[in-house]
């Protein structure tokens, strides 16, 4: 985990929000959860999966009256792929952003929300919450 003994400059935390993110669409999932202070990433996997490929094939179940498998997201991770970072934006007191999702180059409706906290050492980032 990044232990910054300063708060860190924004730049610095959207730095490790697209390293954690890159690491996420790579596949890299345990790499990802050591990076950040937060619990597994499962949730975080799930919500992109309902923002993005769910919601997008919900519109084509509509039309072809077939659903994928509950668990599809956590079987194939390709779909990561298609996901990109869009706009950081920051609070005012400069501890907390968010960062918008797009998945096929469309801004989904779930976005990533990371905390820089104080601990012993230092600062850490803590996160992501989705934000729906």
């Amino acid at each position: 985990m990044k232990i910054w003994t300063e708060h860190p400059a924004q730049s610095e935390v959207e730095a490790v929000v697209r390293h954690y993110f890159d690491l996420l669409r790579a596949g890299r999932i345990p790499e990802a959860e050591r990076l950040v202070d937060h619990a597994p990433v499962r949730h975080v996997l799930r919500s992109l999966w309902a923002g993005s490929v769910e919601a997008d094939t919900d519109e084509d179940e509509d039309e072809a009256g077939s659903s994928p498998a509950a668990d599809a997201w956590a079987q194939d991770l390709s779909w990561l792929a298609e996901l990109d970072l869009a706009d950081f934006h920051w609070g005012h007191s400069g501890t907390s952003c968010y960062v918008e999702i797009s998945y096929r180059a469309q801004i989904i409706e779930v976005s990533l929300n990371f905390r820089v906290k104080p601990v012993d050492a230092g600062w850490v980032l803590s996160g992501p919450a989705t934000l729906w």
